[in-house]
């Protein structure tokens, strides 16, 4: 074998190793993102998102509902409200304790999964506000694309 050849060979196999690892750790990367979503573009799909999702917008007046109200005070209550962005809205169900600022109108990013049917999307966590004037990022974003934005914010 020539010094051409070697030097070849071992070009070919550096590339090949290299390719490996970046194809090893998109995979394993793939399996940890989470997506962020509106109600919008959830409704605009033709079938719902299989893995783990954020979904972002406003809880839906008049939507939160306690189906065990006797239990609500408990560790693992349960909760079922809407989450919209005006045009749009998704059903969420959430066992657990909700943020102390959650309530109807308020900003809110809850992570889970759909239902095997696709009708409700079942939370692992709940996210709201911290303050009168924070709203996610990425929900205020969405918001203001689609003009729904209504809060003049102070600087803008």
């Amino acid at each position: 074998m020539t010094k051409k050849n070697r030097r070849l060979f071992l070009a070919f196999g550096i590339f090949a190793f290299a390719a490996s690892a970046v194809a090893l750790t998109l995979s394993a990367l793939k399996s940890s993102i989470t997506y962020f979503y509106m109600p919008s573009e959830i409704a605009a799909m033709a079938e719902r998102p299989g893995g783990a999702i954020r979904l972002g917008g406003l809880v839906e007046t008049g939507s939160i509902n306690y189906p065990n109200a006797a239990a609500s005070t408990g560790k693992n209550s349960l909760v079922e409200f809407r989450v919209t962005d005006g045009a749009n809205a998704v059903k969420v169900v959430y066992a657990g304790l909700l943020p102390d600022l959650f309530r109807e109108g308020q900003g809110v990013i809850v992570q889970g999964r759909f239902a095997s049917d696709g009708a409700l999307l079942k939370a692992d966590n709940v996210l709201a506000k911290h303050d009168e004037n924070y709203m996610p990022k990425e929900v205020a974003d969405a918001l203001k694309e689609q003009g729904l934005w209504q809060k003049e914010e102070k600087g803008e």
